[in-house]
């Protein structure tokens, strides 16, 4: 299963990174593979344990924010695994090139 967590803690600071590193210390020390993108997190990993997790992201954020809006979008393709890294090959190989430009 792959689980695309986004969590904006909402407040007077429009600068979220210190709140959103506490999340992903959670995530890193899961040992779940995960990827860090600019507007969320993609978690792999099997429902009863990934699920937990994005309960302590949120649990963890909403400590220091009083309004915590947490989007969470699933994947569930029975029996797949690593879809962190074959969905993203699947398209660049039909494009012909790696699609990670940052420039």
């Amino acid at each position: 299963m792959l689980v695309e967590l986004s969590i904006i803690p909402v407040g007077s600071n429009p600068h979220t990174s210190a709140e959103l590193a506490k999340a992903l210390r959670l995530i890193d020390a899961s040992g779940l593979l995960y990827r860090l993108t600019p507007s969320g997190t993609c978690i792999e990993g099997e429902w009863d344990t990934v699920m937990p997790l994005v309960r302590r992201c949120h649990e963890r954020v909403r400590k220091s924010a009083a309004h915590v809006i947490a989007m969470i979008k699933i994947e569930d393709d029975e029996d797949e695994r690593h879809k962190l890294t074959r969905n993203l090959a699947s398209v660049e190989e039909k494009v012909g090139h790696s699609l990670r430009r940052t420039d």
